[in-house]
């Protein structure tokens, strides 16, 4: 069957001016306007689409691949804000409403927001809620240590960093074990550490038994203290001597620097960059 808000394989019916008219099964027939088709296709043919709403509440197809489907949580920005609500740009030409009661604050275009994308029941249309604790599992999840999961990066709290695992329960990474950048809205594969008895939920980015080899942040470092605290090498210096100082490649040598700055452990001007003296 047929799902709005999803990735469908559908099968062509007919060509029209218009388009290319899809079998959507219970849904109907449904047009995918015929300059949203990367080749030529015939009658019979597949075609992979994403079902959606248009401005006149018309199921359509699109080639385009927004940034989330429906059940799925996306950190968005808001580019519009009227009477009913605020609207995201997820992707697609028609953006995704937040109304005014799935808001957890005001929105204000430009702000970017972390949203649940759903049906709504009332309008049976697609739209967001940044209220995220409801759509998530209040039972005790069915994970066991070691299984590997996806995470999405909800955002850092005193302990470490919330994240929500297959879209469907919360749980955490400890400061302790993370030794690397990690960045809101950031999708990434994780591991079930533990599953407590109250329910909650401990994160690794390790599997068990996994021996952490260094990261790039910690070669940086190291780096630092056996050269007096300082390098010459800063984010303008080409990714050939990056490489053959660290073995790592240019952007992710950035990374780590950015984060280090971030975090003062080091010091960029324009000659290099300097480990602080607290960390020497």
């Amino acid at each position: 069957m047929a799902t709005v808000g999803q990735f469908n394989v559908l099968k062509i019916l007919r060509v029209t001016g218009s388009g290319y008219f899809l079998d959507g099964e219970e849904l109907g027939d449904i047009l995918l306007p015929g300059n949203n088709v990367p080749a030529v296709l015939e009658v019979d043919d597949q075609i992979e689409v994403f079902l959606y709403f248009d401005s006149e509440d018309r199921i359509i197809a699109t080639t385009d691949d927004p940034y989330c489907e429906v059940g799925e949580f996306a950190l968005l920005e808001v580019v519009q804000v009227n009477e009913i609500g605020a609207f995201l740009n997820w992707g697609l030409q028609k953006d995704l409403l937040v109304p005014f009661r799935e808001q957890k604050v005001k929105m204000e275009p430009g702000s970017w927001h972390i949203v649940y994308v759903y049906i709504d029941d009332q309008t049976n249309r697609i739209a967001a809620s940044a209220k995220v604790d409801k759509f998530l599992g209040k039972e005790p999840a069915s994970l066991k240590p070691g299984e590997e999961v996806e995470l999405f990066i909800y955002g850092p709290c005193p302990l470490g960093f919330n994240a929500i695992i297959n879209n469907t329960h919360w749980g955490m990474l400890y400061s302790s074990e993370v030794f690397q950048p990690l960045n809101r809205g950031e999708h990434i594969t994780g591991y079930i550490n533990k599953v407590r008895e109250d329910g909650k939920i401990d994160l690794s980015l390790y599997p068990a038994g996994y021996k952490k080899t260094k990261t790039s942040a910690e070669l940086i470092v190291e780096y630092l203290k056996r050269n007096d605290g300082f390098m010459a090498l800063t984010d303008k210096s080409p990714a050939d001597d990056i490489y053959e100082t660290f073995g790592i490649s240019k952007k992710n040598f950035k990374m780590a620097l950015g984060g280090l700055y971030k975090e003062r452990v080091v010091e960029i001007g324009e000659n290099g960059v300097r480990l602080r003296i607290e960390n020497n």
